[in-house]
């Protein structure tokens, strides 16, 4: 009987153990990225084995891409989806898929433009960043054409928003990137002529509610957040200020009337709006869901083209000629300033209590703002221009060029 009872309590160990071991792997299971400033749309990954001491060997792997853009890479599982657009007028359009675990290209699929593909000589058609609802990937390009594609690469619909509403376009070009709720995919197509927000159904492509919105070129992308209540809204921002709307019908629910930039993007941060008006403007949502009350504003803390990142209870503001800023987020006083190699066009991302920052001229720089004062800890050099945010998962920074896709992380992540 002991022998039994031994053998029982020994299999009962061993059982423990492997759950002990299971429960230990699903939660290291890596945090996909699923769209603008991650899955949360704050900029802030729950990711702590990223790198925070970068050289050469930190590079686990760079591809070749087929054209330019800046939009953000996106991760769902073990795949990152990219877009891209090449030719002489920039109408070829690219969406890839890559195996994140050595960069080989596991799909691509190329469409002709169907709208306007001019822009600045510093952006191209492949501004917006795409969105992910885990199973299918949608993507928009600043010739308004949006597409949807399953993670097999298979085309579901093709929407030429450019040939519907023929005046929506700026001579800047679009940037403006996708948001998915509730089943719908929110398109903010704002510009000087034919200006409008329109939400998708996911699965056909159709209008379900479409807005007219200010008649001014806008390159802000729309905010997600959930009421106490757990309703999720929208967040449209314009020149105007900001506008709360239900993303299954659009019914418009507050407007927030005194202005907002229509560059850097507000950011929905522990019940708080973080918005860049007037400075840096925060509000916090009233418990009755009606126009949300202004805790406070601070001009020391206005950002450039970056949008704000929150984190640990500080609010961080980056300029486009490479000035952090970091305030407190109870009442914005500025806490401390430092200056980075810049000029900066992409928003800063955080990891494991740092902030990643990478300029213009592709210089990745680590921020340690743990003390009184931030710190940069580390820079690693990839040589080529960068406009677009980079994304974060599996341990790794992902960043992305005209011509070129990293993965930087450490060698055993690989």
């Amino acid at each position: 009987m002991i022998t039994r009872f031994y053998s029982s309590n020994k299999a009962l160990q061993i059982s423990l153990f492997y759950l002990m071991i299971t429960r230990l792997a699903t939660s290291l299971i890596a945090e996909d990225w699923l769209g603008f400033r991650g899955s949360r749309g704050d900029g802030v990954s729950t990711d702590t084995s990223v790198p925070h001491r970068l050289d050469s060997q930190s590079i686990l792997w760079s591809v070749n891409l087929p054209g330019r853009g800046l939009s953000s890479p996106v991760i769902v599982g073990d795949r990152l989806f990219v877009t891209a657009s090449s030719g002489a007028r920039l109408d070829r359009l690219h969406v890839l898929c890559f195996n994140i675990s050595d960069g080989s290209l596991r799909w691509e699929r190329q469409f002709w433009a169907t709208g306007r593909t001019m822009t600045h000589e510093k952006i191209s058609p492949a501004a917006p960043t795409p969105v992910s609802d885990g199973k299918t990937l949608f993507a928009l390009f600043s010739s308004n054409d949006c597409i949807a594609l399953d993670l097999e690469g298979n085309l579901l619909w093709f929407r030429g928003l450019g040939r519907d509403y023929v005046n929506a376009s700026n001579s800047l070009g679009m940037s403006s990137s996708l948001v998915f709720a509730d089943g719908v995919l929110v398109t903010q197509v704002e510009n000087d002529s034919e200006s409008f927000t329109a939400g998708l159904d996911a699965q056909t492509g159709l209008n379900r509610w479409k807005l007219d919105r200010p008649k001014r070129a806008n390159w802000t992308s729309p905010t997600v957040y959930r009421e106490r209540s757990g309703q999720v809204r929208i967040l449209l921002q314009s020149f105007q200020g900001v506008t709360a709307v239900d993303p299954a019908s659009g019914r418009i629910l507050w407007n927030y009337s005194e202005g907002a930039s229509t560059v850097p993007s507000a950011i929905w941060s522990d019940g708080r709006l973080y918005l860049p008006s007037n400075g840096l403007t925060v509000l916090e949502l009233s418990p009755d869901g009606s126009v949300p009350k202004q805790v406070w504003r601070s001009a020391q803390l206005r950002p450039g083209t970056p949008s704000p990142v929150v984190l640990g209870g500080r609010v961080y503001s980056l300029n486009d000629g490479g000035i952090l800023t970091c305030g407190d987020g109870s009442d914005g006083k500025r806490l401390w300033q430092l200056r980075i190699k810049g000029p900066f066009s992409a928003t800063p991302i955080s990891a494991g209590g740092r902030l990643y920052c990478v300029n213009e001229v592709g210089l990745v720089q680590v921020v340690d703002p743990s003390q009184n004062e931030g710190t940069v800890t580390s820079e690693l050099a990839l040589g080529q221009t960068v406009i677009g945010t980079p994304s974060i998962s599996t341990g790794s920074l992902f960043v992305r060029s005209d011509g070129m896709l990293w993965r930087i992380g450490t060698p055993s992540t690989r």
